[in-house]
């Protein structure tokens, strides 16, 4: 494992970061959150190439999450208290957030994941912002569909621009960290974007990318 070199400069060598803006399933936590509520209904294995398929930018996100959520359908709305307890933080993720606050910055997470699972983790740590897609229960049952708008990689970018607008922060100030194709727009309109542990087509096309498999590594990339 190592890390690739970059050198900070302009606003984010001088004032530091100003918001920071982390793709969840495979950064910000160590799995894809579709597939441990799929082990449920046992079809993990055909998620988990979906997923992957979809990360590489080899399929339309919107339609592959379609795809993968109706495999969910008829799974009792409790599975996701046992996926929420089975979900761990990437090493170094509570310690990059918590040296984003101390140096006055403010955080996000944007995921094209679930807010059952999003939001609580959220809340535990503080964190300023926070996006995700809802999974539609009835009858205390999954329907197999989400319900609102489905957060995709256009809607990544949007909110990492409204957040940075209503906290005060130049783009130059907001770093953005992701693994997959959903996340380029955001990782490409950020002061630094980041491909973290991320498929070939983020490394290629992010500002600077990570192999070491902690969050807070990015961190060094800012000369901290």
């Amino acid at each position: 494992m190592g890390v690739d070199s970059a050198v900070t400069a302009g606003p984010l060598a001088a004032d530091g970061v100003g918001l920071l803006v982390t793709d969840v399933d495979s950064t910000f936590v160590t799995a894809e959150v579709i597939e441990l509520i799929a082990e449920h209904a046992g079809t993990r294995e055909l998620v988990a190439a979906v997923t992957d398929r979809a990360m590489r930018g080899e399929l339309d996100f919107a339609a592959s999450l379609r795809e993968r959520v109706a495999t969910l359908a008829g799974l009792g709305a409790g599975v996701l208290d046992e996926v929420r307890a089975a979900v761990r933080l990437t090493p170094g993720a509570r310690e990059l957030v918590a040296a984003v606050h101390a140096a006055g910055g403010t955080v996000g997470l944007v995921s094209g994941g679930f807010a059952e699972v999003v939001r609580p983790l959220a809340e535990s740590l503080g964190i300023d912002h926070m996006i995700a897609n809802t999974l539609e229960v009835a009858d205390g049952r999954l329907t197999g569909r989400t319900s609102g708008a489905v957060v995709d990689r256009a809607a990544k970018e949007r909110h990492l621009r409204a957040w940075a607008a209503a906290d005060g922060v130049p783009l130059e100030r907001v770093v953005a960290v992701g693994d997959g194709a959903n996340d380029l727009d955001m990782l490409a309109v950020a002061g630094l974007g980041v491909a973290f542990c991320a498929k070939p087509v983020v490394q290629a096309e992010a500002h600077a990318a990570l192999t070491f498999p902690r969050l807070d590594a990015v961190l060094g990339l800012l000369g901290r």
